[in-house]
């Protein structure tokens, strides 16, 4: 990525006492970690130096970049990510709102299209589920050139995505030289899908799995349970190096979360997640039986909660 784009020093003391820009970026030294390990992040905003920028991002490698909104901007601190293909980019959520999300990837795209003759590319804005804090940028994408937005609703991700059997089936949608696959996960939400990018062998996990509190509506719980089996299943066939998912909310101390709605988050736990989580998954929610209870693991808490009321 071009210089312009806003790069800052990787020395921890200039990242964290610049002011003035909004968004910082680093480069992330993947090269020489193990290929058996997930990205290795440099420290992200986490609502503890009040001077911290509204967005920052970081790439994986040149073609696969992460942002995350500052807890300053809204206490979800959500994860977006951003793939390129030849032909498409593909931004995975759009933000939880308080914070412009397209000047950002507006720039982001401009730079590698420079990076890349200028070629064409098309962006897709897709959402790993259908909440609020997931989609609240959509209307700053609305009427961008060459753009589309997917839908919310289970129906509208089946039919752009060509999934035919939801939620049994995946889809693949080709970014150019660049396929990813969704992967229906409905329970914590009903359009709820994971991606995986066999390129990096990265699953974007949503909030269906993550470092925080798996919140399942008590209505939803079997349908969860099955996304997971189907998630284990997947995992069985497809190599993942890691799951990044949309939020942290766990602290380092293995099974202890942030308190609801934390205006800051120090010491968190990484965003990556290893593999092994998706099998302490499965067991957890089948270890689950009534009355479903708060189950507190080391790496996530799943959390169940009464069924939200019928709009």
């Amino acid at each position: 990525m071009a210089a312009a784009a806003n790069d800052v020093s990787t020395n921890p003391a200039r990242r964290w006492t610049r002011t003035i820009a909004s968004v910082v970026v680093v480069t992330l030294l993947t090269a020489t970690a193990p290929a058996d390990t997930g990205p290795n992040f440099s420290r992200w905003i986490d609502g503890t130096n009040p001077a911290e920028p509204e967005l920052q991002v970081q790439r994986i490698d040149a073609d696969t970049l992460v942002i995350r909104q500052s807890v300053r901007t809204n206490f979800e601190a959500p994860f977006l990510y951003l793939l390129f293909g030849k032909k498409r980019a593909l931004l995975i959520d759009s933000g939880a709102g308080g914070v412009a999300i397209r000047p950002t990837i507006d720039r982001l795209i401009a730079s590698w299209r420079a990076a890349h003759g200028d070629r064409p590319l098309h962006l897709v804005v897709a959402h790993s589920h259908g909440h609020g804090d997931h989609h609240a940028g959509d209307a700053e994408f609305a009427d961008r050139p060459d753009t589309d937005v997917v839908g919310l609703s289970a129906a509208h991700v089946a039919r752009f995505f060509a999934i035919d059997d939801w939620p049994n089936r995946t889809g693949r949608y080709d970014l150019g030289e660049r396929v990813v696959t969704i992967v229906p996960t409905p329970g914590h939400e009903p359009a709820h899908i994971m991606i995986y990018d066999a390129r990096t062998r990265l699953m974007f996990s949503g909030d269906m799995l993550y470092p925080g509190r798996l919140y399942v509506p008590t209505d939803r719980f079997a349908t969860f349970r099955a996304s997971a089996d189907r998630l284990a299943a997947f995992a069985k066939t497809h190599p993942i190096r890691a799951l990044l998912g949309a939020h942290i909310e766990m602290t380092t101390t293995p099974g202890r979360d942030y308190p609801m709605r934390a205006a800051t988050h120090p010491a968190e736990h990484a965003l990556a997640l290893p593999p092994s989580v998706i099998k302490t998954l499965r067991q957890a929610t089948a270890a689950e039986s009534s009355p479903l209870m708060i189950d507190r693991r080391a790496d996530f808490i799943l959390y169940p909660v009464p069924p939200k009321p019928a709009p």
